[in-house]
């Protein structure tokens, strides 16, 4: 299939089954590009103490959401919807880092398949080594290992592509819409932190974060907007502030309306539906935020579907 150019859609992951929880944690605690525990022989040793002490508690979360994280259902979706924008010369596959299918899985289908073009298109939007690079890092090194004969592609993210900004702008609209009055509703991004550390030794994403949030209220005159960090893990200096303190300064100041945006994710997952939907909400009513909502995530969203058909596109070209 010389003609043919396969499309990896570069992705966490996530447990398909509560089963699977401690599995997934282990596979992410051992990864060195996302999280450094030790000297590397002992990694794996130590993550297995971690997941064991942390599966519980996760495993209650993924329960509360359905059983299962629904990432891996949603990326198929975009896939499906991102192959049939492009044509019948492209196959669109998706390639998890820490949990099924496989970055191993989505190479034996382009191996199968005989195609030797392939463009890897990461779905964070904002680079970051721990994220993008680690999928980009898993995909290099299954390649080399394989010695597979393919000319390959990286799209290594989008944080600033325009159909990226329409689209989350399209999703915050609707969800400002539902407001009484947009003029009393705080505008607050909400994006997974990261490790001051690696902002310190040059990653790009708080650049990427920032860029994309200028760019998104470029749109929105009149509406006051917050950025905020979520998902900390571990005892070293998060990027600052949490979600939980800019939570507790806008309650303080007597904001009841709130619309969280969940910046750093394109699709629904555990960090929306539960952290989000379950954990904050429940959070902001504590404070006596009245009013809590959540932008609906980008998922199979057209104009999305459209970033990502034009992004590929370029990439080809």
């Amino acid at each position: 299939m010389a003609d043919t150019t396969a499309v990896l859609l570069l992705q966490m992951g996530g447990p398909d089954s509560l089963e699977a929880v401690e599995p997934f944690l282990l596979n992410l605690f051992t990864d060195r590009d996302i999280i450094t525990i030790g000297p590397a022989f002992l990694q794996p040793l130590i993550a297995r103490v971690i997941v064991r002490r942390r599966a519980p508690r996760v495993r209650e979360n993924y329960r509360q959401i359905g059983g299962k994280s629904p990432l891996a259902d949603l990326t198929s979706q975009q896939a499906q919807a991102l192959e049939q924008a492009l044509g019948s010369t492209y196959r669109c596959m998706v390639a998890m880092r820490y949990w099924k299918p496989s970055t191993a899985e989505a190479l034996n289908a382009v191996e199968a398949e005989g195609i030797r073009r392939i463009i890897a298109l990461s779905l964070y939007p904002h680079f970051s080594w721990a994220t993008s690079g680690s999928s980009i890092n898993e995909l290099e090194r299954e390649m080399k290992r394989r010695q597979l004969p393919a000319d390959i592609t990286v799209v290594r993210s989008f944080f600033d592509h325009p159909l990226y900004i329409d689209a989350l702008a399209e999703k915050i609209e609707a969800g400002l819409s539902a407001f009484p009055d947009r003029s009393r509703v705080q505008l607050f991004f909400s994006a997974h932190s990261l490790p001051q550390s690696f902002i310190d030794s040059g990653d790009p994403y708080l650049d990427h974060i920032t860029t994309t949030v200028r760019l998104v209220m470029e749109r929105f005159g009149g509406v006051s907007h917050h950025l905020a960090f979520q998902s900390r893990a571990g005892p070293v200096k998060w990027l600052e502030p949490s979600t939980e303190e800019k939570l507790k300064e806008l309650a303080s100041k007597g904001f009841r309306e709130v619309l969280m945006v969940p910046l750093s994710f394109v699709s629904d997952h555990i960090e929306t539906l539960h952290e989000i939907d379950i954990e904050y909400r429940e959070e902001a009513h504590r404070l006596g935020i009245t009013d809590f909502r959540r932008m609906e995530s980008l998922n199979s969203s057209a104009t999305f579907i459209r970033c990502l058909e034009a992004l590929v596109r370029n990439a080809g070209a």
